[in-house]
């Protein structure tokens, strides 16, 4: 089963429904005026929780004192999350707060970008028969392929995102050169996005992941903002004595920022889940040819524009520009990058940095018998034309069409679509009690309650 980061909160969830048609796999549900999740077509983008209007939708994260519980706590850091903070606040600054609020150590996961570019590369020069090779970068985007592009799961690269090798590499060094018991060691990543805590919980291609907790990326932002804010402008930091980010590694996480260092000659880069949606439609169908590299992202400018971001996106990344500019000069100063560290090791996270292959997840099996199921499939094509295809949600599924397929499912009844209740009306073969009831099995009993509407002359 797929771990979900998301869930709602029925308390609060009034069912309006604009997550229901705003979800790009149809994985939301109306039943009883409170919205459902489909887990099976679910993906953790978090288009739902964007769009929702009563806060309802929620994101999991696990308790940050948590952090406290080991002796060598560690803060496994996106280059997003510096970019969140104002031009003033150094890095520096940054990774001191964290120390201040219980973290051990502090390690940025984009240090394992030229291990995991080069085990990309080598993937590739195996296998160019499976051209267009798309990243694994985004984990929404793997989980989108999986369950809507399944004929699409062996174009995926099989390989650990740089966060899983940096977890390797943090923890090799603890434990052979600090000689510290794995047990007293906490590796917590900082999430800019719900699938990344599904992608932790959950791993694709691994039956588990050695993170040890996860940390949503604005929830640490206001407790660091906070610390040093109240330790004011006066306050004494240690500057960093280790290697900082190269160019390349801090904009790895933008939009270009994967395609600019990979060696295929054709590649694009793509933005947006519809965008990428729109983009796999035309993959699938052939009407794309010559594409060697897919740096494919669920959210608009790819991690500065994620769920759990709380800059504006274009801020961020002008900040992650900036500060790879700066990056880039001192690497022409002759200063070492953070990777350089991780050459001693990088035969071992090579080694292991590789996943089992991804293997397709059906959004809804009709049935186990492959007969049973292409009946279910004809039933389903039929109903559909019987419908109006107006997809107005009124029956608690987003479109006619999955409407059609849930009642051949059973999950449904068709007197829940209001145009079918009007023709069983004019047949008088439904009486407006049972209209009534099949509408407060959809949105709840009398959705509007004791509020009386204005006159309107």
């Amino acid at each position: 089963m797929f771990y979900h980061a998301l869930e709602i909160d029925d308390g609060k969830c009034i069912g309006c429904s604009r997550c229901m048609k705003i979800c790009p796999t149809e994985a939301i549900r109306i039943r009883n005026g409170k919205a459902t999740i489909m887990e099976d077509r679910c993906i953790d983008c978090g288009k739902c929780h964007a769009a929702c209007p009563a806060d309802s939708i929620y994101i999991k994260q696990d308790d940050f004192e948590k952090v406290h519980e080991f002796p060598h706590s560690v803060a496994l850091v996106p280059a997003v999350f510096l970019g969140q903070f104002p031009d003033d606040i150094r890095v520096s600054r940054i990774y001191a707060a964290l120390k201040d609020l219980g973290f051990r150590h502090v390690f940025e996961v984009e240090s394992a970008v030229d291990v995991y570019v080069d085990v990309k590369h080598r993937y590739a020069r195996e296998n160019q028969d499976k051209e267009p090779l798309i990243s694994s970068f985004c984990p929404a985007i793997v989980r989108l392929i999986q369950i809507k592009y399944p004929s699409l799961v062996d174009n995926i690269i099989p390989v650990k995102a740089p966060l899983d090798i940096s977890a390797m590499y943090v923890l090799k060094t603890l434990t052979e050169q600090r000689q510290v018991p794995r047990e007293e060691i906490g590796l917590f990543y900082v999430t800019p996005c719900a699938a990344k805590i599904a992608a932790v919980k959950a791993p694709v291609g691994e039956k588990r992941s050695i993170i040890d907790g996860v940390i949503n990326m604005d929830s640490l932002y206001n407790k660091v903002y906070r610390k040093i804010k109240e330790q004011g402008k006066g306050y004494s930091y240690q500057a960093l004595s280790t290697p900082q980010l190269s160019a390349d590694a801090i904009l790895s996480t933008l939009t270009n920022g994967e395609r600019r260092i990979c060696l295929a000659k054709r590649s694009y880069a793509i933005d947006g889940i519809e965008n990428v949606m729109d983009f796999l439609d035309k993959l699938e169908n052939d009407e794309v040819e010559g594409v060697e590299f897919l740096e494919l992202r669920a959210c608009d400018q790819s991690c500065a524009g994620a769920l759990l971001s709380s800059e504006n996106r274009f801020l961020c990344g002008e900040r992650m520009y900036a500060r790879a500019r700066k990056a880039a000069e001192r690497e022409r100063n002759g200063e070492v990058a953070r990777a350089r560290e991780m050459e001693a090791y990088k035969d071992f996270l090579v080694e292991n940095a590789s996943v089992e292959p991804v293997q397709p997840r059906s959004m809804l099996t009709l049935d186990k018998d492959l007969a049973k199921a292409y009946q279910k499939l004809e039933k389903i094509n039929k109903l559909k034309s019987y419908l109006p295809q107006v997809d107005c949600g009124m029956c608690g599924a987003p479109t006619c069409e999955s409407f059609a397929t849930d009642v051949v499912c059973k999950q449904m009844g068709m007197t829940r679509c209001i145009f079918y209740q009007r023709h069983l009306e004019r047949l008088n073969d439904i009486t407006r009690q049972e209209c009534l009831a099949a509408m407060n099995s959809v949105w709840g009993n009398d959705p509007i309650g004791d509020a009386n509407p204005p006159e309107v002359k």
